[in-house]
């Protein structure tokens, strides 16, 4: 069953943005990972939401996500990671 990684994001650091989205999109691959939609926010419509912009990752399942969050390469990135943005990841599977 499909999951997605759904990553609400806000960006600290500009000048290292692209360093850290160009390495960790190389690594979605090889947990069969593609994104699907990123992009700006532009509207809540109800609730709270304080994140810049969003990005979909789709993976064939939940375990893939999982193994790519928890991987060595993606891991060797939050260091930077955590020096470019602000981010909550959150993983859903279709129903």
């Amino acid at each position: 069953m499909a999951a997605y990684l759904i990553a609400h994001v806000t960006v600290i650091d500009a000048e290292k943005l692209p360093a850290y989205a160009t390495a960790a999109g190389a690594t979605f691959a090889a947990f069969g990972g593609a994104p699907v939609a990123r992009g700006k926010v532009v509207e809540v419509l109800a609730g709270s939401h304080t994140a810049q912009s969003t990005l979909i990752v789709k993976f064939p399942d939940a375990k893939s996500a999982h193994d790519w969050f928890h991987s060595p390469a993606y891991q060797a990135l939050i260091p930077l990671r955590d020096a470019a943005l602000a981010v909550t990841f959150v993983v859903i599977e279709e129903a």
